[in-house]
């Protein structure tokens, strides 16, 4: 039986597995998906040659970028943003890597992008960042990361005030924190700058309310969760493993 699953590191809590199994029982496909934990990207290789059966991988956290040099060639979208998400197993054998992230994130924000939306601010920098910032230059957003560790380019959490809200008025969080169980963990941005000029966009999906999401709602901000974002690349990524 075709076999299609995830790889990642500590994924019991899986979007994908869920997913697509509701959807291959409701659409009658025979066909099974799986989650595959790896303690290291090393183990990579053995995966594959020990599961034949496998036609198409999701990749997550830590391994969008790691993954990338065990893949035989890229598609041009992933290899400009240098993040994969998607697999392909080629009848060849050959392991193309795509990444539908950015699909999933820019179907999902367009809806919601008002006038004042021109600059953004991308918090976190792994392998979903990336793909928020090809996504942000597809729309000619103006935006900049913060991180922890920034680059001279980017900005750090600690020297962000109301000058930066004044101005960036679409704020994305692309880090982890206030994923289940952790739920009170969030970014440490200066919430209280959040105005109804603001949407934040939560790639979280669990809880479908973050602690970043309450702290901005509470100052009258649109919020996004990541829900919608990961059924739009979950369904572009079926289309890929199936064309």
């Amino acid at each position: 039986m075709n076999t299609y699953g995830l790889i990642g590191k500590n994924i019991a809590y899986s979007f994908s597995r869920n997913y697509f199994g509701n959807k291959f029982e409701s659409e009658n496909i025979s066909a099974v998906y799986k989650n595959f934990d790896l303690d290291k990207i090393v183990e990579f290789p053995d995966l594959i040659s020990e599961n034949p059966e496998i036609k198409g991988l999701n990749v997550t956290i830590p391994y969008k970028e790691t993954i990338i040099p065990f893949l035989d060639q890229l598609d041009p979208i992933a290899k400009k943003i240098g993040a994969v998400n998607t697999i392909k197993i080629e009848d060849s054998g050959k392991l193309t890597g795509y990444n539908t992230d950015y699909f999933g994130f820019l179907e999902s924000l367009k809806p919601h992008l008002k006038k004042q939306h021109t600059h953004a601010l991308i918090l976190g920098k792994g392998g979903a960042s990336k793909a928020i910032a090809y996504g942000l230059k597809e729309l000619k957003i103006k935006f900049k990361f913060v991180s922890r560790s920034p680059l001279a380019e980017d900005l750090s959490y600690t020297e962000l005030n109301k000058s930066h809200f004044d101005t960036y008025k679409l704020i994305i969080n692309c880090t982890p924190l206030g994923t289940h169980p952790k739920t009170g963990e969030f970014p440490p941005i200066p919430t209280v700058h959040f105005t109804s000029e603001h949407l934040l966009f939560d790639l979280i999906y669990n809880p479908s309310i973050t602690k970043l999401m309450k702290l901005a709602l509470h100052n009258a901000a649109k919020v996004l969760n990541g829900q919608k974002m990961l059924e739009l690349q979950a369904e572009k990524a079926w289309e890929i493993w199936n064309k």
